[in-house]
């Protein structure tokens, strides 16, 4: 096999200065932003960080070679940390009406620090649909986005919210504290391993007692069974408020959605495109306030939606 390996760069070696240049002024954004720009700009760095140190891999159109082996070794370590670290922007969006009681516990509970060191950017957004009460005051004290939505509805909220998202990732659930999103790191795994979708499943994971009633349980089992039939899919828990994304899943979504059959038709959407959906099992809570959800309308129009979005 033909020896690659080239003499040690020279100071003024154009091409090396002007690489890591580029890397370290792009160390604020994300991996996939620095990666694209150096593979445009030198189509020489696609993936420097998974080599073995002192290689750099060319990714073109005729293929792939191993064209220097002393580059990394010349690099800075503040450009080569952070094209390793930087692994981009991970949004949590909370659908929020008259939660001032617990959106405070929900911003606190999310693992901002732990993405962080994990090498991701946080922004958490709230969507005030209309709250009557200190909803939008306390999550703006918390350090969240809050954006307003005046028309209510959970799905009117939801489309407002993705219509302004931008990252790599996006969580929703939602801002009443039943939904613990101390899962966010374990939902953001089984996306970086190849899911585009990832759902919390509250009916396999466990509940409290009294978190969700007999008669809603029975009609998510229901529901979901319907959802499988429909679209030939195994997922468990379709009406679950727990969702994660990867960030190019977002702007194919065309809904129209208004209330709580906002995740009948993600789930129809997401299904008759193909895309592949994870779940993790997680521990419901029970709401500490009155629910909005009312079981027997929700229940038609969700399967309502089912069969609309199918045919």
């Amino acid at each position: 096999m033909r020896n690659y390996a080239m003499q040690p760069p020279k100071p003024r070696t154009t091409f090396l200065n002007a690489f890591f240049r580029h890397c370290e002024a792009l160390s604020s954004l994300s991996l996939r932003g620095t990666l694209l720009f150096c593979h445009c700009e030198s189509q020489r760095a696609e993936a420097i960080y998974t080599d073995p140190p002192g290689q750099i891999w060319r990714e073109g159109f005729r293929g792939r070679g191993k064209v220097c082996s002393y580059a990394l070794n010349y690099a800075p370590d503040s450009a080569y940390n952070a094209a390793r670290m930087n692994k981009g922007k991970v949004s949590i969006i909370l659908p929020a009406l008259n939660e001032a009681g617990t959106i405070s516990r929900v911003i606190d509970e999310i693992p901002t620090q732990a993405l962080k060191q994990a090498g991701y950017s946080v922004e958490i957004l709230v969507v005030d649909n209309s709250s009557t009460d200190q909803t939008a005051q306390i999550a703006q004290e918390k350090g969240a986005r809050v954006i307003t939505e005046p028309r209510r509805g959970k799905g009117r909220a939801v489309r407002t919210a993705f219509e302004q998202v931008r990252a790599d990732f996006v969580f929703m659930l939602d801002a009443d504290y039943t939904y613990p999103a101390t899962y966010i790191p374990d939902m953001l795994k089984l996306l970086n391993q190849g899911y585009s979708v990832v759902i919390g499943s509250r009916l396999k994971g466990q509940r409290e007692k009294g978190a969700i009633s007999r008669l809603n349980i029975i009609g998510n089992h229901l529901l979901t069974l319907m959802a499988n039939i429909l679209y030939r899919t195994r997922v468990s828990d379709l009406c679950t408020g727990y969702w994660g994304f990867r960030g190019e899943v977002i702007p194919k979504l065309n809904l129209s959605a208004e209330g709580f059959n906002l995740e009948a038709e993600l789930f129809s959407q997401l299904a008759k495109k193909g895309y592949r959906i994870g779940e993790v099992p997680i521990h419901y809570r029970c709401r500490s306030s009155t629910s909005k959800l009312h079981s027997i309308k929700a229940g038609l129009s969700i399967g309502r939606t089912l069969l609309a979005r199918r045919f």
